[in-house]
């Protein structure tokens, strides 16, 4: 190409991007894509979705009062994981857990000063409701925990050893809060840049084919690669913006570690949101109108990215041909680069790994791009 092909190429590129620049400005729903959505998925996730067993409502039955009895009982006073609630008896405290008051018993019976460090029974009694299976697993590990450390500290107390075959000493790497915070909120970076890149541009040709601008352009000597580029580039810009919100919002509001590589971060991000507009754009030159456009964007954008790609559900706990499925989303990559990011810092080779799918999807999406987008009528 001759220096003055190329400033001409350069010139019709730079009046497509500005044109689809104002057309996003005048466009209010992509603003609230871009910049006002993140905000509001950042906070229902941050504030109003949590995954942690805090303030559980407990009730406390004591058949036959004691002082072992009310100092095993004393331990879920001032604790941030439970509200406890007396009752006089179980029949009382089964009540108010099917009638939801409760969501579990603690029950130390009339014999639970005699049981004490007996192995032949167990002087008390939980009941957990197991609707929620996770929250119940949960619920029950913390009232074995006050339990195991009463029992501990009332055996030394008497000269004796508690009888454990196995003593656990646990440690938890990179989140030792435990908060489900920490573990949502980077992940939703994700969906909220899937949103941006594959949701928006979805529907830019199909808008132009709704309008009649389509026609307008397609005789003009704009080539093929100028059209699809200035179609990219304003909504990659856009994409990045809606990013680099969410990391703040994540970092500065939801005080989230960030543990890694800005660099690695920015790359990372920059990767993934072309394999989402690839995408979006394959969905928008397939579709003939932008209501298609959005449903087919929600069904393969959206829905994989907030399900299948590890971002609230644990890829290795789903079946194997959901697992086999996960494969071709690419929130699924992204995730697990966030999530390592900001939790645990960098450790290059999950990078490398995630960044070589990513790279193989964005490219496979922009090929067949090439081949079905063509500059000329239907």
């Amino acid at each position: 190409m001759t220096g003055k092909a190329a400033d001409n190429s350069r010139m019709r590129l730079a009046g497509l991007i500005r044109k689809e620049v104002y057309q996003i400005m005048r466009d209010p729903s992509a603003i609230g894509i871009a910049f006002l959505l993140p905000v509001l998925l950042l906070l229902i996730f941050g504030y109003g979705v949590s995954l942690d067993a805090e303030h559980v409502p407990v009730g406390i039955v004591v058949e036959k009062p004691s002082p072992e009895a009310t100092n095993f009982t004393s331990g879920f006073q001032n604790n941030r994981y439970f509200e406890p609630i007396a009752f006089d008896s179980i029949q009382e405290a089964e009540k108010a857990l099917m009638e939801r008051r409760v969501t579990a018993i603690v029950w130390t019976r009339n014999n639970f000063t005699k049981k004490l460090l007996s192995t032949s029974d167990s002087p008390i009694g939980v009941i957990v409701n197991g609707v929620d299976a996770n929250q119940a697993r949960i619920i029950k590990g913390y009232i074995m925990g006050v339990w195991m450390r009463w029992l501990d500290k009332f055996a030394r107390a008497q000269g004796a050893s508690l009888n454990v075959p196995v003593m656990v000493k646990k440690r938890i790497w990179f989140n030792a809060a435990v908060r489900s915070r920490n573990f949502l909120v980077p992940g939703l970076i994700a969906v909220i840049m899937t949103l941006i890149g594959g949701m928006l541009t979805s529907m830019v040709v199909a808008r132009e084919w709704e309008r009649g601008t389509m026609e307008a352009l397609l005789v003009t000597p704009v080539r093929k690669k100028e059209i699809i580029l200035g179609k990219i580039i304003p909504y990659f810009v856009l994409g990045m913006g809606g990013m680099m919100l969410s990391v703040i919002m994540t970092v500065w509001v939801f005080q989230v570690p960030f543990r890694g590589s800005f660099i690695a971060l920015t790359f990372s991000s920059a990767l993934f949101m072309l394999t989402a507009i690839g995408l979006g754009l394959i969905i928008s030159v397939a579709a003939g109108s932008q209501f298609v456009a959005g449903q087919i964007a929600i069904v393969i954008t959206f829905l994989p990215a907030f399900i299948l790609s590890g971002f609230v559900f644990d890829i290795g706990s789903m079946p194997a041909p959901i697992q086999g499925i996960t494969h071709i989303v690419a929130a699924r990559y992204f995730v697990s680069i966030l999530q390592t990011l900001f939790l645990a810092g960098d450790i290059w080779h999950i990078y490398i790994v995630n960044w070589l799918w990513l790279t193989g999807m964005a490219l496979f999406f922009f090929m067949v791009i090439r081949r079905k987008f063509h500059k000329r009528l239907q």
